[in-house]
């Protein structure tokens, strides 16, 4: 008697039970789904504040400000931080955004100057519709993030308004960066000029460096280089600069660790429980297919397998709704102009399976070396 042969008799357990067992599969389904949520959040926050070795991108910001409405530095900066040695290219950026308050829908407009977009376009980006000429060509044409594209439903052709500004879809892009998948790039002089009198006031700059090692050096170069100037400047790294004016989303998510703390509990509950009342209610049972030669272990290892199929069945519903939300929603936590991405893919739901079959087997191994350690005598005294 193997177990292989006997996994229909666990089939038919599930089934004989099916109202309790459709309720053990919601509440786990329920409670993976928030916890996968709460794992795709996480997961935004790491790429988009983690440093790695690979990280070139400075940004430069005014001194002691925190938003984009008034972060205000003279454009000709760029000429002189260009001459600090180490430094690659430095773009002028002007951010304008929608709501500088905590949403999920937030349209961040990006103007920069077109040909130092398009010479770094050529290794970081990747245009997946419309065209750059079409956007070199029109001064209201903005390229859109992919995830701002599928969020708002636009494609080359449209126009959209936002912050007051209406522009033109050229086309959209694609980039690994979490900062490039949520705006709107348009030309620079545009986004000065709509509706506000800055020309030649930038909000940033995106300063490039040649040797990732440089960059706390170069840093303090720039700041140095204006520190008596009229608009001083405090320069970070791309990720800690992200870090600094999210701080408070990434509180929230850590705070939502607790919530994914949570929901493994209760999926514990929730097997541990179907489990017992399964065990409970099938005392006689277990004694008859004792005395027919099912040994202990083997009675023990049908009693874990029918948790372990009602995990695996809830945890995948539920991982498959999150993974599958977070993906066609194409939603990003946005603050003062920068993202974090709600990420979600395969391997999230893998790993959603993977620790709800591990809760499953935790919860049967009680109940199930109860029942197989139970003699037939006072199995059947019992019933």
């Amino acid at each position: 008697m193997t177990l292989l042969k006997c996994s229909p008799y666990v089939l038919k357990q599930i089934w004989r039970h099916r109202v309790r067992s459709l309720l053990t599969v919601l509440g786990i389904g329920i409670a993976m789904f928030l916890f996968t949520a709460v794992q795709a959040m996480n997961r935004g926050v790491a790429i988009a504040t983690q440093q790695t070795a690979k990280d070139t991108t400075l940004i430069v910001y005014r001194e002691d400000r925190y938003c984009p409405a008034t972060s205000l530095l003279p454009q000709d900066y760029r000429a002189r931080i260009e001459r600090i040695e180490g430094v690659e290219s430095a773009i002028p950026v002007k951010v304008v955004v929608s709501n500088c308050r905590t949403s999920l829908d937030v349209v961040t407009f990006r103007g920069v100057p077109k040909d130092q977009f398009l010479a770094r376009s050529n290794r970081d980006i990747e245009l997946v519709a419309g065209s750059y000429e079409d956007w070199s060509r029109r001064t209201d044409a903005a390229l859109l993030g992919e995830t701002l594209a599928t969020r708002r439903g636009l494609s080359p052709g449209m126009t959209f308004d936002a912050a007051g500004i209406t522009a033109y879809v050229a086309g959209i892009i694609r980039s690994d960066s979490p900062q490039d998948q949520n705006v709107a790039y348009t030309a620079i002089e545009f986004v000065q000029l709509a509706g506000r009198d800055e020309l030649g006031i930038v909000t940033q700059f995106n300063v490039r460096v040649e040797d990732p090692s440089m960059l706390e050096d170069i840093a303090a170069a720039i700041d140095a280089e204006f520190a008596v100037a009229q608009e001083p400047t405090a320069t970070f790294t791309e990720k800690a600069f992200i870090g600094r004016v999210a701080d408070d989303i990434i509180e929230l998510v850590g705070f939502a660790r607790w919530l994914g703390l949570g929901c493994l509990a209760a999926v514990l509950a929730l097997v541990a429980n179907s489990v017992v009342l399964g065990v409970q209610s099938r005392v006689s049972e277990h004694a008859v297919l004792q005395t027919l030669g099912y040994s202990g272990r083997l009675l023990a290892a049908l009693i874990v397998l029918e948790g372990l199929v009602l995990a695996v069945i809830g945890g995948s519903l539920g991982a498959l709704v999150a993974v599958g939300a977070a993906s066609y929603g194409s939603l990003a936590l946005s603050v003062e102009g920068v993202s974090i991405p709600i990420s979600a893919d395969a391997s999230l739901l893998l790993v959603g399976l993977l620790v709800c079959a591990a809760l499953a087997v935790l919860a049967g191994l009680v109940p199930a070396w109860q029942a197989s350690s139970r003699q037939i005598a006072a199995c059947l005294r019992t019933a």
